[in-house]
């Protein structure tokens, strides 16, 4: 039962909480780091919650600088003791920014800064408060993924129209122009014509078919899980393959093929891929290759990852042609037709196979004196596709 003799000043006093109170209720807060500095940025205080988030615990950091929470980026750009000048300045600093933690892991935390003053209102420290904001952050970064796959899909549908519109419809109207002609003037056409005639026409054929057949596997790599099966393969045994498979073609050019990869290097991959993407390499430098020349295929093991290069002692090409080697452009992909060197979406399906298997590929080449292409595959099976070898 209340009693209600006592005054309204009693009352007030009575219940005035103690710092103890307060400091429970700091400590309580498991969500934020919530700490103190003294005048020379030492830290002199430190809750649960800043153990919680940082992984410290209270007597390994007490005493510790302030710029112990910070990134090296951060360290060399002046940042803490910017945030203690603004604090300063202006009574309170705040910011998003990464932050470190015991481990050296990162984490994203929007922070505040304001002075600590005695009851003469001398600066006796300063108050630092802290929140983790990675889980917050992971819906933001769910639709820039979302965001960055549609636009993606958007550019291959485009990459896709523009190669089905030139690169298949126009070689198409040709073919049924040939065989309409063909069929119009069988009668009066010595043998001679009509057996070019047919070659012309089996020829382009056999070149549509191509095409489409690199289309559909562009189309399937980039969106069928399904078409996607990565094993551990011999590199060298496989490259020899691909050697076996092109030698007709190498000897009909006069050109040497050479492999340079030690025996037992073993790669993480898709066998189709593997095989598309060396299959293509080593057409390419074969048909831009003069006779007598020779293709290389050397291999140099990183720590996780493994360089294939394919050099050839060919024509090599211009800073323009590189630059848009690997992008979906209507010129690059039908010139080379034009040209019979072959169409320029078998780079793109290379491109794409090797980024679905956690690589890239890049070229280098000096005009007249030859290419090279380079591309990486993991040593050890990936997860979630960010390069970390499972172990």
């Amino acid at each position: 039962m209340l009693n209600n003799n006592i005054s309204p000043k009693e009352t007030k006093f009575k219940y005035i909480p103690s710092a103890e109170f307060y400091s429970q209720i700091i400590d309580s807060l498991q969500d934020y780091s919530i700490f103190t500095l003294d005048k020379d940025l030492k830290i002199n205080s430190w809750n649960s919650g800043s153990t919680n988030i940082f992984g410290w615990e209270t007597d390994e950091i007490i005493g510790e600088n302030f710029d112990i929470i910070f990134t090296q980026e951060d360290l060399e750009n002046g940042i803490p003791n910017q945030e203690i000048q603004i604090a300063l300045s202006k009574g309170r600093a705040t910011d998003d920014r990464w932050h470190k933690k015991k481990d050296d892991s990162k984490f994203i935390a929007h922070g505040l800064v304001f002075p600590l003053k005695n009851e003469n209102e001398e600066i006796i420290g300063f108050v630092k408060i802290l929140r983790d904001l990675t889980d917050l952050k992971k819906p933001e970064e769910v639709i820039n993924t979302y965001i960055k796959d549609l636009e993606e899909l958007n550019s291959h549908k485009e990459s896709v129209l523009s190669i089905i519109s030139h690169d298949l419809r126009t070689p198409l109207t040709g073919i049924i122009g040939l065989a309409a002609n063909l069929k119009e003037n069988i009668k009066e056409m010595s043998e001679e014509e009509i057996s070019e005639m047919l070659e012309l026409l089996l020829k382009t054929s056999k070149d549509e078919l191509e095409m489409l057949d690199y289309l559909v596997e562009w189309s399937r790599i980039k969106y069928a899980n399904e078409a996607f099966t990565p094993q551990k393969i011999n590199l060298a045994d496989f490259v020899q393959k691909v050697f076996d498979r092109m030698k007709e073609a190498s000897q009909l050019n006069k050109i040497n093929l050479v492999l340079q990869i030690d025996k037992n290097e073993i790669v993480f991959a898709d066998q189709k891929m593997l095989l598309s993407i060396l299959q293509n390499l080593v057409s390419n430098a074969i048909k831009h290759t003069p006779p007598g020349g020779q293709i290389i295929i050397i291999a140099q093991r990183n720590k996780s990852e493994i360089t294939v290069q394919v050099k050839d002692s060919g024509i090599g090409m211009s800073n323009k042609i590189m630059e848009k080697l690997f992008k979906p452009q209507l010129k690059t992909l039908s010139n080379p037709r034009k040209k019979n060197k072959g169409a320029g979406i078998g780079l793109l399906l290379s491109k794409g196979f090797l980024e679905r298997n956690g690589g890239r590929i890049w070229v280098e080449s000096i005009e007249g004196i030859g290419s090279s292409f380079y591309f990486t595959l993991p040593i050890e099976k990936q997860l979630n596709g960010h390069g970390k070898s499972e172990v």
